[in-house]
């Protein structure tokens, strides 16, 4: 209980001309190549099962040509408006000293409202939303995805229908599985494996545009809008599915703190967003042609020799979709804990090298087995195509809705501009929410449901673990920590070697394990450390201004040791690196004191019942803080402490 984080207390630049963070040594072509390995991955595998989504005859869409064309259409402009314009173009900008992500903007949006504090709070609740449908949104992108990959089996041969979802299965539990091993080994072929997979599939699209260029009418935006104005109910049900078209395009901007808007950008015009055009085009073009293709139009477009290799790229290609969600899940969970909005879990670096290459285990399992229920659950990716569209979309309203509160009050822009800009795109992000809405009791349950269980978590931690800072800082607030310091080194208390490091939320308060160590062992270190951890809402702190130390009195200092919400926890070695501004000491010879709180839910405390056991369950149950900071287990002592909630 020894940190005190702060979830949103300042952020950092957030417009283009302060993106310096991203002035990488690599050849720009090198971070296109990762980029379309990584960021791409999700996005670029939705032609799998859109169309065949679409034209689902649950869907009640006649298969004509005037439906075919102008649903090509509205792909083609959703592609378009919301991740060209809206992402690539506008969203981009909005970086949080380089970073991306929900977190990241969740940080910068109540920044530039810190003094409203009613607003902020609003804004972390909506924000803390779409990290939960975010969590949601990657249990179902690998099961999605992988099972459309393999359902190509069926087209190969019908015969191996029976095989789809064991081998699925099996593909996923090993994807899960090589997680602890990190993505170092495989990371050098993404790049490679997503080039030729666009490279395929655009080929592809154009070949059957040349046997049905009729289809070219899609490019024309008022197809889009004749068919929705026709036929009104069913093409709004349409719409939850056109949605499936723009999974991933969170990722453009979740990634961009690995690669830059350049490259992001660079690749997306130059190489996604044509071959996924093409490819879409050339979906519809067979459909003109022959319609029975429309159970599986995208193997339909390749010829009968080339399907079992087409199996195995897109098993790759939605392994790698898969493998990006997975890590930037354990990247928000990382923010999520340093922000406080998660209790510490035991994080692994998989790389000496890459700061972003994580390993969450407790995360890592827990996702395996909503995985493995989706795809045994739902059975075909026609059915997850239900469940995945509420926690897109979800994510991207509330990505705009968070936008404009940069916009408007962080970078300054005109009101009205501001307001017209968001009314739009919120139309429509509100128009696919809501079409997906419609999809609730066929699967839409699901992702509602980890959703709510995700925010339930996150909301319960981050105002438990509040309350219980706030009344720690209470009890050591009884004895402010100078006077109480003087007033003991006068009584020539008796000294032991050694350095004894207290945590504490608040260095100008006793800690409460220092008050229990001196009733129990009556004893006082050569030196003694009060070091209070803190989390800014950036996402990483120069080492320069890593730790801050003072000297209080003769052998007793106050360190402050600040990280960003990125940032790998690492207690001794911050310590380690401190001797630039004096400060030095022998890890051998130091002793790590930490209060290990027992929560006691309190009635009238600001907290409901259940919640405050839950959040004592996890407390006691999740975490724990000596692994987090990475402390020696046989140099921490920990000494018990009673807080009510």
């Amino acid at each position: 209980m020894g940190d005190s984080s702060s979830a949103t207390p300042a952020a950092g630049p957030s417009h283009d001309e302060h993106d310096a963070h991203h002035e990488h040594p690599q050849a720009l072509g090198g971070l296109a190549l990762a980029a379309l390995g990584v960021v791409y991955g999700d996005i670029g595998t939705s032609p799998l099962y859109t169309l065949s989504t679409v034209f689902d005859p649950g869907n009640g869409l006649a298969l004509d040509a005037f439906n075919i064309v102008s649903i090509v259409s509205l792909i083609f402009w959703s592609l378009m408006i919301v991740v060209s314009l809206k992402y690539v173009a506008l969203i981009l900008r909005a970086n949080n000293h380089g970073e991306g992500g929900i977190m990241a903007l969740l940080a910068l949006a109540a920044s530039s409202v810190s003094h409203r504090p009613r607003l902020r709070h609003a804004l972390l609740i909506v924000g803390v939303m779409g990290a939960a449908l975010f969590f949601g949104d990657s249990v179902i992108t690998p099961a999605i995805s992988v099972l459309s990959a393999v359902e190509g089996l069926e087209v190969a041969a019908p015969e191996l229908k029976t095989f789809v979802i064991p081998v699925t299965l099996a593909a996923i539990i090993v994807l899960f599985v090589a997680q602890k091993h990190g993505t170092g080994g495989i990371g050098a072929v993404f790049g490679p494996v997503m080039v030729l997979w666009f490279v395929v599939i655009g080929v592809a699209g154009v070949a059957n545009i040349a046997r049905a260029p009729v289809v070219l009418v899609a490019l024309n935006p008022w197809r889009g809008i004749a068919f929705c104005l026709h036929h009104h109910w069913v093409a709004f049900v349409a719409l939850g599915a056109v949605v499936l078209s723009l999974t991933g395009a969170e990722a453009l901007y979740a990634d961009m703190g690995h690669f830059g808007k350049r490259p992001i950008r660079l690749t997306w015009f130059g190489v996604v967003f044509p071959a996924l055009a093409l490819n879409y085009l050339g979906q519809g073009a067979l459909l003109l042609a022959n319609p029975g293709a429309v159970q599986n139009p995208f193997y339909r477009l390749f010829p009968q020799w080339s399907i079992f290799p087409m199996i195995v790229l897109a098993t790759l290609a939605t392994v790698i979709a898969s493998q990006a969600v997975i890590s930037g899940t354990y990247s928000m969970a990382m923010q999520a804990m340093h922000l406080s909005f998660l209790p510490r879990m035991n994080i692994v670096h998989t790389s000496e090298r890459e700061f972003g290459q994580i390993y969450v285990p407790g995360i890592n399992w827990i996702l395996l087995v909503a995985v493995i229920a989706a795809v045994v659950g739902f059975g075909s990716s026609t059915a997850l195509g239900s469940a995945y569209g509420i926690a897109v979309t979800g994510t991207m309203l509330i990505t705009t809705c968070l936008t404009f509160f940069v916009v408007r009050y962080a970078w300054h822009y005109n009101w009205a501009l501001c307001v017209l800009a968001t009314a739009f795109f919120l139309v429509i992000d509100t128009l696919f929410f809501s079409a997906n809405l419609l999809k609730i009791v066929q699967g839409g349950w699901f992702p509602l449901v980890l959703g709510a269980a995700m925010f339930t978590i996150m909301a319960t931690w981050g105002r438990g673990w509040q309350m219980m800072m706030a009344e720690a800082r209470v009890r050591a607030g009884k004895k402010p920590l100078k006077p109480y310091l003087d007033t003991l080194l006068a009584s020539s208390p008796v000294r032991v070697g050694g350095t004894a490091i207290f945590l504490t939320p608040d260095l100008e308060s006793v800690p409460h394990a220092l008050i229990n160590n001196l009733r129990h062992n009556r004893v006082l270190h050569e030196r003694v450390v009060f070091l209070t951890v803190m989390t800014k809402s950036v996402p990483q702190v120069p080492e320069s201004e890593r730790v801050k130390v003072a000297l209080l009195a003769p052998g007793c200092y106050q360190v402050s040791v600040i990280y960003g919400f990125k940032d790998d926890v690492n207690l001794p070695q911050a310590l380690a690196a401190a001797k630039s501004v004096g400060f030095a000491f022998d890890p051998q010879e130091t002793s790590w004191f930490l209060s290990r709180a027992l929560v006691v839910v309190a009635a009238g405390r600001g907290m409901g019942f259940w919640r405050g056991r839950l959040f004592a369950v996890m407390l006691h149950n999740v975490g724990n803080i000596a692994a987090y900071f990475k402390l020696p287990a046989s140099r921490v002592i920990e000494l018990g402490a009673r807080v009510e909630i």
